[in-house]
């Protein structure tokens, strides 16, 4: 697979970030981007998630478990299938140099590449049904052999997402609280219940909902706390995450309560001289923009 490194034209150099936009983006933890994807682009990833739904894949992950895999017959609340760029082509088509440049200047790195991404789904829901929540939670909380923290991720939907169609929802400045690094609650659908765990006297919280337009991506710290509630439109909502390393990030050991934490994709790619994974693998972790 090719690496995506590609210049930008004179119009995309216009949608990168202000000086103010990054400054904005380091106090409050989120920054929403101008219309930067092509219409185009997104309706043809669209079709490949129709198909990648119906079994179709241009490659496989050679195991079935350690990440999230959506199969028919698993429930429509909320879908979840992880590194889909790597199993349907359409889909790594929104690896767009312009996203990565974004989080590029966002995270003043030098450049970015994909760790992981999900392919998300959420049904409609009526009032008085439960489910399809997603827990606040913090995606640091996920990459802990990961030894930056300065990763982000950036969302883009596939449509125009308002305030009933169950928007990304971060809560701002959270990213500089403490105690966020392992946050592992994005199945807890009780917000309230996980809200407890880091409510603090004369802390505020503040939820700000991701309202998008088709084109538009949304960006967030890795330790910004975020989640969603129910879709309540009549149609379903559909997204593309992307979980981006910034340039010096590297593989960690790292171990929990005295085992040691694996990544589904450490032993997909290839190895550094010392044995460890290489978070640099162009096959799997693919830069979208470099300087």
């Amino acid at each position: 697979m090719e690496t995506l490194i590609k210049g930008l034209s004179e119009e995309q150099l216009e949608l990168l970030p202000t000086e103010k936009d990054i400054a904005f983006y380091e106090e409050h933890g989120w920054f929403i981007s101008k219309k930067v994807v092509p219409d185009e682009v997104i309706d043809e990833a669209f079709v490949g998630a129709q198909e990648f739904y119906s079994g179709e894949r241009d490659a496989i992950i050679p195991y079935e478990t350690g990440y999230s895999d959506w199969k028919p017959g698993d429930g429509d609340a909320v879908r979840n299938n992880q590194h889909v760029s790597y199993r349907k082509k359409e889909l790594r088509k929104l690896l767009q140099p312009i996203v990565g440049a974004i989080a590029a200047k966002l995270a003043r790195s030098k450049g970015v590449r994909l760790f992981e991404d999900t392919l998300v789904y959420k049904a409609p829901i009526q009032d008085n049904e439960s489910g399809g929540v997603v827990g606040w939670h913090t995606d640091y909380s996920y990459s802990s052999v990961c030894t930056s923290n300065n990763m982000l991720s950036a969302w883009i939907p596939f449509h125009d997402v308002d305030a009933k169609r169950a928007p990304l929802v971060v809560i701002d400045g959270s990213h500089k609280w403490k105690g966020n690094e392992h946050m592992r609650t994005f199945n807890n659908q009780n917000l309230k219940d996980v809200e407890k765990s880091f409510f603090e006297p004369g802390k505020k919280i503040v939820e700000v909902p991701m309202i998008l337009e088709k084109g538009q991506v949304s960006f967030h710290h890795c330790l910004t706390i975020h989640g969603s509630y129910p879709n309540f439109s009549n149609r379903a909502r559909m997204a593309f995450a992307l979980y981006l390393q910034d340039y010096d990030n590297r593989y960690q050991v790292y171990k929990n309560q005295g085992k040691q934490v694996h990544h589904f994709l450490d032993n997909m790619c290839q190895k550094l001289s010392n044995g460890n994974p290489d978070y640099s693998d162009p096959e799997i972790f693919p830069t979208l923009w470099c300087e």
